[in-house]
C-alpha cells in the first residue's frame, strides 16, 4: 500500500513562511469603499448572470433536461477531483487515500480543464508560502489597494497570471508528485483527460437521446459552458475570495469567506479558514458553512479509503481565531 510522503505536509507547512509584503498589505485594504465593492461585484457578478440568463433563453431549443443533468454530473466531478484531489489531498495533505482513489482523484480533476495536476499543486504550494505578498502567482494585490488597481489585481489574480511567463519549479514545489509515477504519469496525459473531458458529454447525450442534435447541445452544455463556470468559479476563488469576505480566523493574507461560492466551489469559498489552517480537511468549519468537498472525504475515511485526516479540533479552531 503506497502512502503519502510527509513531504506534503512539509510542503503545505511553507504557507506559514512570510515573504515581503506587498505595497497594498500595509496600506489599510481591511476596509474598502462602496465603489470598490461594486465594482468588484460587477467584476465577477455581471459575466456569471449573463451565463445563468442563458438558460432560460435556451430551453425547450438548445437546452433540455438530458443537458442540465449531464452538465451537473460532470461539473462536480472535475470539481471535487480539484478540492479532493488537486488541493486537499496533493497540495496540503490533508488525508491519505488508497492509491486508486489518488489515481482516480488526480484523474477527475485533471478533467477540469485547469493544467496538468503536478503543475497545479506546484502553483498552489508557492501561493500558499508568499500569500498576498512577492512571491504569491496570484494575489489580486499585486499592483495596490485603490480601486483601479485592484480591478487590474484581480484580472491578474483571476486569470492574467496564468500567462505570465515564469513557471513554478515542480522539483521545489512538488517533489513528492514528481517522484510519484502513477500521479506523474496522469499529469503527463493531461492531454488525453482534456480530450475525455470534453467528449464524454456528446457521447452520453447522443446515445440518452438517440440523436445528433442531442450530442450537439450536450457538447456545448456539458463540456464547454460546464468547463467555463469551472474555470470561473475557481478562479474566483484566487481573486474574489482574496480581496473580500469575513474574516473570523487570523491569517497573514486577505483570504476571507464568500458564502455564495460555497456550493459551485465544493466549499472551497470558505477560504480564511483554508489559509489560517491550510491542511486542514473541512474548510466549512462554522454552523451552516456547506463543504461538499469535506463531506465526500468523510464517506471516503468510513469506508476505509481514506485515513489520516486532518479535521479540525475546536482547540485547534479556537487557537486561530481573530481577535
Amino acid at each position: 500500500m503506497t502512502t503519502q510522503s510527509t513531504e506534503v505536509r512539509d510542503a503545505s507547512a511553507t504557507a506559514t513562511e512570510a515573504g515581503a509584503p506587498l505595497p497594498s498589505a500595509t496600506r489599510g485594504a481591511e476596509t474598502k469603499g462602496t465603489v470598490e465593492q461594486l465594482a468588484l461585484a460587477g467584476f465577477i457578478g455581471v459575466p456569471f448572470l449573463a451565463l445563468i440568463a442563458a438558460i432560460p433563453v435556451a430551453w425547450g431549443w438548445g437546452l433540455g433536461w438530458h443537458d442540465l443533468v449531464i452538465m451537473v454530473v460532470m461539473y462536480y466531478i472535475a470539481l471535487h477531483g480539484v478540492t479532493i484531489g488537486f488541493h486537499r489531498l496533493f497540495t496540503h495533505g490533508s488525508f491519505k487515500a488508497k492509491p486508486w482513489v489518488r489515481v482516480a482523484l488526480a484523474i477527475a480533476g485533471s478533467m477540469a480543464v485547469e493544467g496538468p495536476v503536478v503543475r497545479w499543486v506546484a502553483d498552489h504550494r508557492k501561493h500558499h508560502k508568499y500569500s498576498d505578498r512577492d512571491g504569491d502567482p496570484h494575489s489580486p494585490w499585486k499592483y495596490g489597494d485603490t480601486v483601479p488597481a485592484l480591478l487590474k489585481g484581480l484580472w491578474w489574480a483571476h486569470m492574467a497570471w496564468m500567462f505570465d511567463e515564469e513557471q513554478t519549479p515542480q522539483h521545489i514545489y512538488a517533489p513528492d508528485l514528481v517522484k510519484d509515477p502513477a500521479i506523474r504519469r496522469v499529469s503527463r496525459q493531461f492531454a488525453l483527460w482534456t480530450a475525455v473531458s470534453l467528449l464524454i458529454p456528446p457521447l452520453v447525450g447522443g446515445l440518452w437521446s438517440m440523436s445528433w442534435q442531442g450530442a450537439l447541445t450536450a457538447f456545448f452544455w456539458g463540456s464547454l459552458v460546464r468547463v467555463a463556470l469551472l474555470h470561473h468559479t475557481t478562479w474566483a476563488i484566487n481573486s474574489i475570495c482574496h480581496a473580500v469576505g469575513s474574516r473570523p480566523f487570523r491569517s497573514r493574507d486577505k483570504s476571507g469567506n464568500v458564502w455564495w461560492l460555497a456550493v459551485l466551489s465544493g466549499g472551497e469559498s470558505w477560504h480564511n479558514l483554508h489559509h489560517a489552517d491550510p491542511t486542514s480537511a473541512r474548510h466549512g468549519v462554522l454552523r451552516g458553512q456547506i463543504d461538499s468537498s469535506a463531506r465526500i472525504i468523510r464517506w471516503l475515511e468510513l469506508t476505509g479509503q481514506a485515513w489520516d485526516v486532518r479535521w479540525p479540533s475546536q482547540e485547534r479552531l479556537d487557537s486561530r481565531r481573530a481577535a
